[in-house]
């Protein structure tokens, strides 16, 4: 939910509440001021009623109108003179309506009555009615008026702040586009623009420190390791060795082998996370497999694996390089850890690839096999594979998952659909 909205429906709400509870209050208070002014009536008739017995000594005749009445019933004892709301029957209408009543004593001939005088409040609470629809009408003006101008006032004072928002979303540190600054009055704001700023310049800044250090050392680290390489094909052709030296040298070779590999791992990873490799263009994931399928022909049929396929063409827009080390990474993964005379099933349907194969390991924790170095002690591989794929599908919104069944390990990619 956007900020506005959020503080639109708090202050709708609180306004609301707040307005219902006055609302009541209101209601309570006009409709007491309203029943003071009838009891004031009603004393009014009370005072005419005892000034007539004091000039004439006898009670002034009964009566009854519409929205009056007035009667006398003499009692032994005096009761308490008091105010009650009860209810009153129009003549002409025939109809209940709310009244007010007041009981009250006089002594006539010798003879102590109790007054009962009902003045109807009908015209009152038509009144009461009329002021509090008028109220509500002002109300509900009042709280559309705010919340139209609030929205109004918000949405070009948050105007500086989207601006930003917009400028950060498409911010790229491989860009040569700037977060260029924003013209508010509001404190807050130009605060954060110089911060967003001097943010972008040190990410550019690191991006471009880091993209500096990932080619040197890329540049720095092959060179003695192909001096090392060479060194040693050179002592290799120099004359017969001992059988403990051929094995030292050997060790030698492969440790120096498994380093080129490592370091080349190592350099595709830090370039993948840091998208240096930008080179995008449509590539067709069908060739791609078919052309690692035959350049893994050899050791297939070296393990005399069983290769079942099932593809289909589909294409993405991404990076050909970083495609055909996805592919060849899953499948060589596939061929690796395969057991002799096992299967390896390629399956390749609309933005799904999926790479199966059987093996002695039971289920694997896919979120372990995803982090840097983490292999079987048996495998020969840098322990960077899957987590090289897993970043590419990250980087591309793709979604790579794993699951086990029926003892084949199944590598599944689903790419982003356009």
């Amino acid at each position: 939910m956007k900020l506005l909205n959020k503080y639109n429906r708090l202050t709708i709400s609180v306004a609301v509440v707040t307005m219902l509870i006055t609302g009541i209050v209101y209601y309570f208070t006009i409709s007491s001021v309203l029943n003071h002014q009838v009891d004031k009536a009603l004393m009014v008739e009370e005072r005419e009623v005892t000034d007539y017995i004091r000039l004439n000594q006898h009670l002034p005749q009964v009566f009854k109108t519409n929205h009056q009445s007035i009667a006398f019933t003499a009692v032994a004892v005096p009761g308490k003179r008091h105010f009650i709301d009860t209810v009153y029957r129009d003549l002409k209408d025939q109809e209940l309506e709310p009244a007010r009543a007041l009981y009250t004593n006089i002594h006539a001939k010798d003879q102590d009555y109790q007054m009962l005088v009902v003045q109807s409040k009908v015209e009152t609470e038509d009144l009461l009615a009329l002021i509090f629809l008028i109220t509500l009408a002002l109300v509900c003006v009042v709280v559309i008026t705010f919340f139209l101008l609030s929205r109004a006032i918000l949405s070009h004072i948050w105007q500086p702040f989207y601006k930003i928002l917009k400028q950060l979303s498409k911010f790229q540190p491989s860009g040569h586009e700037d977060i260029s600054p924003i013209t508010s009055s509001i404190d807050e704001f130009i605060e954060l623009d110089t911060a967003v700023r001097n943010m972008a310049n040190r990410v550019k800044s690191e991006y471009q420190t880091l993209k500096a250090f990932t080619e040197n050392a890329s540049h720095e680290l092959m060179t003695p390791i192909s001096v090392i390489n060479s060194k040693l094909d050179t002592l290799l052709q120099t004359g017969e060795f001992t059988e403990l030296q051929s094995k030292i040298l050997y060790d030698i070779y492969a440790s120096v082998t498994k380093l080129t590999r490592l370091n080349k791992s190592m350099l595709l990873l830090a370039k993948i996370e840091n998208r240096l490799i930008t080179d995008e263009q449509p590539v067709n994931i069908k060739t791609l497999i078919t052309t690692q399928l035959n350049s893994f022909e050899e050791w297939l049929n070296g393990k005399t694996l069983i290769l079942e396929t099932e593809l289909h063409n589909y294409s993405v827009r991404a990076s050909l390089l970083l495609m055909e080390v996805l592919v060849s990474n899953l499948i060589g993964n596939a061929i690796r850890h395969n057991t002799p005379g096992g299967i390896l099933q390629v399956t390749l349907t609309n933005h799904t690839l999926k790479i199966s194969n059987s093996s002695l390991a039971k289920e694997l924790d896919f979120n372990i096999l995803t982090k840097r170095f983490q292999k079987s002690a048996s495998s020969e591989g840098t322990g960077l594979g899957l987590a090289i794929c897993k970043q590419i599908c990250d980087n591309y919104g793709f979604n790579l998952n794993y699951h086990y069944t029926n003892e084949i390990h199944h590598f599944v990619v689903l790419f982003k659909q356009p």
